[in-house]
């Protein structure tokens, strides 16, 4: 763990109360959980032969390993590389970790898997000592009850400590005080900012801007023809400044998806429709066994080259009922698959949950009786007996590849 960065406080100066949580390696570290005598070793998470590499272990980094990487590559790069398949209770331990979190505060924002955000703010500590005292109590915490090691940033917006959570890892812990978000940003990459990928940093590499703090440098003008119409809000963030508040309510903790790496590559329409419905199928009775809805769903399709796209559609009210998405599956598919190559993955997503009480229509009447057999088809597939009720397009896409859940 690292020693804190910045100023000790004074004056009556309120204390950073921020924290981003940035579990290291996670699919990785879940394995390890269960197979604690690879600590230490090269070990990534990822499919052997026609998957990438999802997470990779720090040592295995140093390797040259990385995601995502394919994994027949990586076992090259990495002849020693201990490669585990996706067997981990992933979700289920992600849940876990942030119910430990709440235990420190009920303001936590789970932004994925993997990544959160805590604001001790309502916890009354009064000075930069107790908030660290109780974000390192935190990571001890999760440490023991889970093995799963977390990096911390600490400072008073969300932005800077998401950055700063990232600096020291793998089990970081970094504090950045009040007053000194310009200073701790100036000097760091620029890439470190949200949405400056590698392309943009070679643009702005051309523009003399290398460091964060090269931003504030530039006039308004040029700024604007780098940034565009969000050139302010972006210099807002390079002086480290962000208004965003944590809200447990937006972050997107729950959805649900799937994933089909085909044997050999596929480029059947009729097929991959097929496919994608048949996840419809599989992870809908997932939600309706939550007890809640979804809006959108987004396809993603993966080239042999593995370059990928995807697309993605909103319903105007979430729903649980496979019907409603069906019907959705076909242009997503065509406004996904550009290329019109054969494809080797394809894979669908559900997001935007609602549990909030439904919104009643005429045609309300119909779904319900229409969710009620689902509900009974759910309870027959469920037995484990081998009875189970299959869709047409099931029944098509049986055999075209192994299907796996994420």
């Amino acid at each position: 763990m690292t020693s804190p960065v910045g100023r000790a406080l004074g004056g009556g100066v309120k204390p950073a109360t921020i924290v981003h949580l940035d579990a290291d390696a996670f699919f990785v570290s879940v394995e390890l959980a269960k197979r604690p005598e690879l600590r230490g070793r090269k070990v990534a998470v990822g499919g052997r032969q026609r998957g990438i590499i999802s997470s990779a272990s720090y040592e295995a980094r140093a390797a040259g390993v990385y995601t995502p990487m394919p994994s027949q590559r990586a076992l090259k790069v990495c002849p020693d590389l201990i490669l585990l398949p996706h067997e981990g209770d992933y979700g289920g331990v992600s849940r876990q970790m942030f119910d430990v979190c709440e235990t420190l505060t009920p303001w936590v924002q789970r932004n994925s898997i993997d990544e959160g955000y805590l604001d001790l703010g309502p916890c009354g500590l009064s000075d930069d000592a107790a908030v660290e005292a109780v974000v390192r109590g935190l990571q001890r915490r999760i440490w023991e009850v889970l093995q799963i090691p977390v990096s911390m940033g600490i400072a008073t917006n969300r932005l800077v400590a998401q950055i700063a959570s990232k600096l020291k890892k793998p089990r970081g812990f970094v504090i950045v005080a009040p007053g000194d978000e310009r200073a701790f940003m100036a000097p760091l990459d620029i890439g470190v900012l949200p949405g400056i990928g590698n392309k943009t940093q070679i643009t702005l590499k051309g523009r003399g801007i290398t460091r964060v703090g090269d931003v504030l440098l530039k006039n308004d003008s040029e700024l604007a023809s780098l940034f565009g119409e969000g050139w302010r809000g972006f210099r807002e963030n390079c002086a480290g400044r962000d208004d965003r508040k944590v809200n447990p309510e937006r972050g997107d903790a729950k959805s649900y998806s799937q994933q089909e790496t085909f044997g050999e590559n596929i480029e059947d329409p009729a097929a991959i429709e097929a496919i994608a419905k048949g996840m419809i199928d599989h992870l809908i009775p997932k939600i309706r066994t939550d007890g809640t809805r979804v809006r959108t769903v987004t396809v993603t399709v993966r080239y042999a080259d593995f370059s990928q796209e995807s697309a993605g559609k909103s319903l105007p009210a979430a729903s649980d009922l496979e019907t409603d998405f069906y019907g959705l599956v076909p242009a997503l598919i065509a406004k996904a698959w550009t290329k019109k190559r054969a494809l080797r993955l394809i894979s669908l997503r559900f997001s935007g949950t609602d549990d909030g009480p439904q919104q009643l229509d005429i045609f309300e009447e119909a779904k319900e009786k229409r969710r009620r057999l689902a509900g009974c088809l759910d309870k027959i597939n469920a037995t484990g007996r081998g009875a189970s009720v299959l869709h047409g397009h099931q029944l098509e896409s049986s055999g075209k590849g192994r299907r796996r859940g994420i």
